[in-house]
């Protein structure tokens, strides 16, 4: 029998009381002073892991702590610091123009609205949810990483495993406003630990007899 949309909402809410326990004060994991950093390091991350960019963004910060900075740098002078992080001809010239935005329209200081953040270079929404929510306190959305992706879609809260937006609205749709900042969070810590693209500990999860995976493979 297919579960009903107030089901599914009532199991998403025991299983978030579980995420809340388990992962209790869960933040992210880039390290940053400032919304400016906080901005640059989630730039680099993409497509590379959070402990890579922690080891880059200390040097990159030393010279180029602010947006006026880092808006007279030039492209041959920041690629050498963010070699490793890869893509790195791409994520310099978006962070360089990036940051001449902030200093050109919001008086240097990182916009503090979903509109001013994705008119920035290298930002979309996700990224936007991370800056609102870690550096502003604000939930105007969830960040759809490949750990949301691939949970949300085993748990049976997404009927997508890769459109971002029809993921994001589903869950936002699922999910209390309040928790949606966190919800990445918890996502990215349940991923490291119990739920892995490959061979996930189903039989140690605390999620595991809520989870809508589990309960599928106990039927086969």
């Amino acid at each position: 029998m297919q579960e009903s949309f107030l089901d599914k909402k009532r199991r998403a809410a025991n299983i978030l009381s579980v995420f809340k326990k388990e992962y209790f004060g869960a933040w992210t994991t880039l390290n940053y002073e400032t919304p400016f950093q906080l901005l640059i390091a989630t730039i680099l991350s993409a497509q590379c892991t959070d402990e890579r960019i922690n080891k880059i963004t200390p040097s990159l910060f030393l010279k180029y702590p602010d947006a006026k900075s880092l808006s007279r740098a030039k492209i041959s002078d920041i690629e050498p610091i963010i070699f490793s992080s890869g893509f790195y001809h791409s994520k310099a010239k978006n962070i360089i123009c990036a940051s001449k935005k902030i200093m050109q329209d919001f008086n240097g200081k990182v916009p503090d609205t979903m509109e001013g953040l994705i008119s920035l270079a290298g930002v979309a929404r996700k990224t936007a949810n991370i800056i609102l929510f870690h550096a502003y306190d604000k939930n105007e959305g969830i960040a759809v990483d490949t750990h949301c992706m691939r949970i949300s879609h085993r748990l049976g809260f997404t009927s997508s495993f890769s459109n971002q937006n029809k993921i994001e609205k589903e869950l936002m749709a699922l999910i209390n406003k309040s928790d949606w900042g966190a919800y990445t969070n918890w996502m990215v810590l349940h991923g490291r630990k119990y739920c892995f693209a490959k061979n996930p500990k189903c039989r140690i999860c605390p999620l595991k007899n809520l989870c809508q995976k589990v309960g599928v493979e106990k039927k086969k």
